[in-house]
Formats: C-alpha cells, structure tokens, sequence
C-alpha cells in the first residue's frame, strides 16, 4: 500500500479554486454564461497563437466534433477506421449512419497501417477517420498520398494530440479536420470539452454553423445544425489551466522516463514516431500476455493503484458491428495496459508502482 492513497490511471489537474472564480467573474458579471462570450473567444486566440492554427472551433466535448466533421464534409457509405483506438471514433461513424470499416494497425506505433488502409478502399468509401493513438503521430504522410489517391476526406481524432509537434506542425494542422477532446483526464482541459480545427476557411464555416444550430445570425439559416458550443464555465476551466501548461507537460515528461527507467526490459512500449515532439499524455505498457497483464493488475488493485486496460476491446469486436478479424489490435488490446500519470503523482509512487510490476512478473511462467 503507497500510504493508502488510492492512485488511479489519471487524476485531474486543478488549479487553485479561486483562480477559476476570477476569471469566471468578468462572464458572471456580464451574465453571459454560452453563446460564444468573451472566454470562449479568448481561449480559441491563445489556442491558435500558439499552435499556430488558423482556424478552431471550441465544442462542449470531445465526441460532438467527430459526428460533425462527417455531417460537414458530406460523406456517405464506408469510412475506413482504426480498431484500436476508444469507442467513440467507431460510434460516432455508426451514429451518423455510415459504415466503418476497419484496417489493421502498425505494431509498434499502434496507429492505423497505411498499408492495410489501401487494401480496404472501395467505390463506397469516402473518408479515412485515423487516431493519434497516445498522441502518437499516424503516418499522416501515407495517409494523404492515399487519400489524394483515391478521392477521400481525411479526419483525424486527435483527442490525445494536445501539444504534440509533428515534422515542425501542430497536429491540429494535418487532415481535412481534426478533432480534439478537453476531457478532465486530459493533459490541457475545459472539464468536459473538445474543438474542431481545419485549415481550410470554407469548411471552417460550414462546421461553425453546424456546431451552432445551422444558425446564420439570430433569425436565418444556413441550413441543419446541433448544439455542440464551449460554455464560458468550460473555457474559464480552460484559461485557468493554461498558465500553468509548460509545468504540466514538463512533470508528465519527467514520470514517463522514470517508468521507462525502472520497468522490467521483458515489457513493451510504444514506439514514438520519428520527429515528433510529444506530449507523454498515457504510459501505455505491453505485456507477454493477458494472463501476465491480469496478474499484475490484481497486484496493483491489492495495492490501492488503478491502471486501465485501453483500448479495450479491439473495436472490431463490438457486438454492434460486423468486421474481418484485426490480428494486430486484437493482439495488442488483450495486453496492453496504462499505468498511472498525472501531474500530481509522486517519484516514489511511480518506483513502487515498477517495483511491484518487476516483482510479480518474476513470479509468473
């Protein structure tokens, strides 16, 4: 036991409560609480400052920029996707009444297989839906050749890419549209929140309008929308986060080389595509087999300490869907594990932690 505190997968990061307040009160005063008030617009400026974005869109959450990325960009029929990624990639094709279909991924950087994604091009698909999988970088040079190739709309579910620098460009930047979630477990968040980013100015206003009722000013409209606008609380969350960013990236970088350090040389670990400037935002670990993983994670539940089996399942194997067999991620889901991190977890947690893992797996044959 690690003081008998209880050390989840995550932890939300919060600042000071009154910070929150502070910021919060120029809204409160104003009795502006959504409809894109001044938070709102100032979160989406610093968000493209520093990314150097063109355009973003700030949503309520992270799922709501997926379904309406594929209602904006007019797709029908299949939409080739990951099976290794969470449900919502998956769900949010079925939910817009598409089909997707899956190819494989790469073992050793978990992304979907630019490979795999050619053979299952047909006359019926019309979009690649690809995850930064643990902020990875997806091979988004191959997927664009191939999408150019075939005619296909390109979007990418980034919801682990915050920060993440790839070949010198945000990741919010690759694609026809990216999406990004600002959930609580998330490195940068709003609480419950995403955005969507595209660099192109025409389909940049079609999604705004789509992600605001389909409105044209207060009495017209463009045409179909929903309601998937940022809150002034949500962004106020956001711009109490934002100080203190560099720190938490830093804290993050620091705890996932201290794993990589004291792990047992017998586990796995995803391979970080080259010239990528990553985030640390999971410490996924890969064991020799589920058994193995099952007994480590009781060992760590005995312990108070709470790793998550994700992604689990490969989505191929929902029951709501009909798909080929996906050898590699149905491999790798049964075995892979994300140990606990967050900013506020302790050095000598994390060596416990490895203590524990290197211990119990010199006790399982």
């Amino acid at each position: 036991m690690i003081e008998n505190e209880r050390i989840n997968v995550t932890k939300v990061f919060l600042p000071n409560q009154d910070e929150y307040q502070k910021i919060l009160k120029s809204s409160w005063d104003k009795c502006w609480m959504t409809n894109r008030g001044d938070l709102v617009l100032e979160l989406e400026t610093k968000l493209k400052s520093k990314y150097q974005i063109n355009n973003v869109i700030l949503t309520t959450n992270g799922t709501l920029p997926i379904q309406i990325a594929i209602k904006t960009l007019g797709l029908t029929g299949e939409i080739i996707t990951t099976p290794f990624s969470y449900v919502a990639t998956t769900s949010s094709i079925a939910w817009e009444g598409l089909t997707p279909v899956f190819a494989d991924i790469e073992v050793d950087t978990f992304t979907i297989d630019p490979l795999k994604i050619e053979e299952k091009v047909t006359n019926k698909t019309s979009a690649i839906l690809a995850t930064h999988v643990f902020g990875n970088p997806c091979d988004v040079d191959a997927i664009e050749t191939i999408a150019k190739k075939h005619n296909l709309k390109v979007i990418y579910d980034a919801a682990h890419s915050f920060g993440v620098v790839y070949k010198g460009k945000s990741m919010f930047n690759y694609g026809d549209v990216s999406t990004c979630s600002f959930h609580a477990t998330k490195i940068f968040h709003t609480a419950e929140g995403g955005a969507l980013f595209s660099q192109h100015k025409e389909l940049h206003d079609k999604l705004y309008y789509h992600h605001n009722f389909g409105h044209n000013g207060p009495e017209h409209f463009h045409g179909i929308g929903i309601n998937a606008k940022m809150s002034e609380l949500q962004a106020a969350m956001g711009l109490t986060v934002w100080p203190y960013l560099e720190g938490i990236f830093s804290r993050r970088e620091l705890l996932y080389k201290l794993y990589l350090k004291h792990l047992d040389s017998r586990l796995s670990f995803q391979k970080i595509r080259l010239e990528t400037t990553y985030n640390y935002s999971y410490f996924p670990v890969v064991f020799e087999s589920e058994a193995q993983l099952l007994k480590i994670v009781k060992v760590l539940n005995d312990h108070n300490i709470f790793p998550r089996r994700y992604f689990y399942p490969s989505l191929n194997t929902l029951p709501y869907l009909k798909s080929d067999k996906m050898p590699a991620s149905e491999a790798l889901s049964v075995k892979i594990l994300c140990l606990p991190l967050y900013f506020d977890l302790k050095e000598e947690q994390v060596k416990t932690i490895c203590g524990l893992i290197n211990k119990n797996l010199n006790q399982i044959e």
